[in-house]
């Protein structure tokens, strides 16, 4: 919808070859090419784009076998054959408004707003509810576009209970505000850069003259779309992610909903999101959030928390200057850095892109429920969230995961940062919880960053024959679906890498080589079969926040009971003179003979009750474990 005289269909239109546009309408013409050749009408639009012109200049002799430009100010077409059977329309004549609804409702890749207008409603909305009359005429209803994919370069292309209605019949929408942020997230960085040449300018130094400014914002053009489209590829795949999981996140975002309701934040009414009623009915079908309600949710998720942020002194810390740096292009942080970290705005840029970098990578939930788990604040969890990052080395793992565009299927990409998400959440929950004292930063980066790739390296030699097995079924399953052979190795270690604070903790703790550590760890996990009930109970059906908030603290508490068995285990060893060198078989004989009730139990429950719907059996298996203690 639009011409190659317009910016944002013009550009959008010429960003690959491989583009076969074979319909589009503006306010004065109806471009129709039935079986185009990519070649030659990809240059053809580009000659209209370079020369500001409309379809009305398009070379006809480029159009495919009948291919035709109408104007619609005309009462009747006559359509060619090829446009009747490209359109599916059953007669030669035809009024432009009624080709016009042909091409909306198209068999086609791609429906591409790039022009002024409403032109999808929801079937129960009214010509009115869409708020622009001169294409009432014109407007279709969601269920009859049978487009896969639809695209808002324009603004209200679509409303949103139509955006809605169109992603439950399986399309392919974001919102208009997620494709167009780019226009909006480019000004952002135009004004900062602004604002930093002003400052530059007070320094003779520089020699920086509004020529020169000037000069230097044209070059630096290339590099500022490279850190805009890099922004919002990593937000359309934060929402393809939380769509992946949308089911078994329903009563997590809900939740989310009835706090920003309870701030005054939000009102479900008018951002049309499903209301109590219709989450209970999403529950029993299984069904979570539509894609463009998980847009709206994840906007609204970095608003607040980059509000919260601003509110804490963590945009104060000048440890955090770097992301300030890295904000603005390279040829800028080379020569004007010590301009860069005196910007005005460096609070709200600190603030904004650790919201982005969160929210993108672990969901708009993720904050302020860890917050609201463990009591502490949203400073110390942001805190804690960096340190496991880099710790771990998620920064590079994520950029190997999406080095894989368009090698393997993006499914696999998403459940990659899946298992690191979760991992990350899991471990930044412990530094909260489980360290002990407050979280240093830089000391505990440090020190966490050591001992997990030492126990990357060797980790293979320590478990256990029943862990390893499943190790190496990971391994193979993910080289089988086209990641390469080391990659594979880093994603199916991160299940394993998620109880390395503990095993540091402990190992520090008891002055026990980290191996040692890492091997009873494992052996305790492998005889109560530890990992298969955290499964289990991930697994257990809940509707409901209380039995979601209670599957999760009982993973929490076998986890605790793993870390704390382990190391009751190696203090009880240690004191024992007489006790065999640490290994899987002294594992094995001290639960043995320490562990027999709780071994009974174990084997009894798992022998006789399905596990995977009784709560309650997995329960009683983690209280007579932790009696052991």
């Amino acid at each position: 919808v639009c011409d190659m005289a317009g910016d944002v269909f013009g550009n959008g239109m010429l960003q690959s070859q491989k583009i076969r546009l074979f319909g589009a309408f503006n306010h004065l013409h109806i471009f129709c090419d039935p079986t185009p050749d990519a070649a030659s009408s990809f240059k053809e639009r580009q000659r209209l784009f370079t020369a500001v012109k409309g379809w009305d200049s398009y070379d006809v002799s480029k159009l495919s076998k009948g291919g035709r430009i109408y104007l619609r100010s005309e009462k009747t077409l006559t359509l060619t054959p090829e446009i009747q059977q490209r359109f599916d329309l059953d007669k030669s004549v035809v009024t432009p408004t009624e080709l016009i609804r042909a091409l909306l409702k198209a068999r086609t890749d791609l429906l591409f707003f790039g022009g002024i207008g409403t032109y999808l409603k929801s079937t129960d909305e009214s010509a009115a509810d869409a708020g622009d009359r001169s294409n009432d005429a014109l407007r279709i209803d969601a269920s009859e576009v049978r487009a896969k994919v639809v695209g808002e370069g324009a603004n209200l292309g679509v409303t949103q209970r139509a955006r809605i209605e169109y992603a439950k019949h399986g399309g392919r929408i974001n919102t208009d505000f997620v494709d167009n942020s780019a226009g909006v997230d480019t000004s952002d960085h135009e004004v900062n850069i602004k604002i930093l040449m002003a400052d530059v300018a007070t320094n003779p130094k520089h020699k920086m003259n509004l020529p020169a400014r000037d000069k230097l914002l044209a070059e630096m053009t290339d590099d500022i779309a490279a850190l805009v489209l890099n922004d919002n590829y990593q937000q359309t795949q934060a929402i393809s992610l939380l769509e992946m999981q949308a089911p078994e996140l329903m009563m997590e975002h809900a939740s989310f909903m009835h706090s920003l309701e309870r701030a005054g934040l939000l009102n479900r009414r008018v951002e049309f999101l499903p209301d109590d009623e219709q989450i209970q009915q999403r529950l029993k079908l299984q069904k979570g959030l539509t894609r463009p309600e998980l847009s709206l949710i994840i906007s609204y998720g970095k608003m607040t928390y980059t509000k919260a942020l601003l509110a804490t002194k963590l945009p104060d810390n000048p440890a955090l200057l770097d992301w300030v740096v890295n904000y603005f292009p390279e040829k800028l942080q080379k020569k004007y850095q010590a301009e860069i970290k005196k910007h005005q705005l460096s609070r709200e840029i600190i603030a904004t892109g650790i919201s982005n970098a969160v929210v993108n990578r672990m969901g708009p939930t993720f904050v302020r429920m860890t917050a609201e788990k463990t009591g502490c604040s949203i400073a110390e969890v942001t805190e804690s969230f960096m340190v496991v990052r880099d710790a771990f080395g998620l920064l590079p793992l994520w950029a190997a995961i999406e080095g894989l565009d368009n090698q393997v299927d993006a499914s696999v990409q998403l459940r990659a940062n899946y298992k690191a998400a979760r991992l990350a959440a899991r471990e930044t929950t412990w530094l909260l919880t489980r360290l002990g004292r407050p979280v240093a930063a830089e000391k505990d980066s440090e020190k966490f960053s050591k001992g997990i790739a030492d126990l990357r390296k060797k980790l293979d030699s320590v478990l256990p024959q029943d862990i390893s097995d499943a190790l190496k079924l990971r391994r193979k399953s993910w080289i089988e679906e086209g990641v390469p052979a080391n990659l594979a190795n880093e994603i199916s270690l991160l299940p394993l890498l998620g109880a390395g604070f503990d095993i540091i903790k402990i190992a520090e703790t008891s002055k026990t080589d980290l191996l040692k550590v890492a091997q009873v760890y494992f052996a305790v996990g492998s005889i109560f079969h530890l990992e298969r009930l955290r499964l289990k109970a991930i697994a257990i059906p809940h509707e409901g926040t209380q039995i979601a908030a209670a599957t999760s603290g009982l993973v929490d508490s076998l986890n605790t009971v793993q870390a704390d068995l382990t190391a009751k285990i190696l203090r009880e060893i240690a004191t024992n003179k007489k006790a065999a060198p640490i290994n899987a078989e002294t594992v094995d004989d001290w639960i043995s003979n320490h562990c027999p009730r709780a071994l009974s139990v174990l084997n009894r429950i798992q022998a006789t009750e399905n596990l995977g719907n009784d709560f309650a059996a997995i329960v009683v298996i983690e209280q007579n474990l932790r009696q052991l203690l």
